[in-house]
């Protein structure tokens, strides 16, 4: 089983959504991807090593460690926030 942590930032971000029908998405997403860490797109340049998911009209950018296990959620934010 995957090591699963939050940065900061992102609970605050996720805290802080008011339509529960986004919130569940979000939680949804984030058990797929504690079970099958490599489905999100690879990113390149400056966000290299991270990977995103896309949860209409949030994007979900996370760090996947295979050699150490752990997955880290790091960042939601808006798609025109990019």
């Amino acid at each position: 089983m995957v090591n699963v942590h939050f940065d900061s930032s992102f609970e605050k971000k996720v805290r802080k959504i008011k339509n529960s029908a986004l919130k569940e998405r979000v939680k949804k997403q984030i058990e797929k991807i504690a079970n099958s860490p490599e489905i999100g797109k690879p990113m390149k340049y400056s966000r290299k090593g991270t990977r995103e998911v896309y949860v209409a009209p949030y994007r979900l950018s996370y760090y996947y460690a295979k050699a150490e296990d752990k997955l880290v959620f790091l960042d939601l934010y808006h798609k025109d926030e990019q």
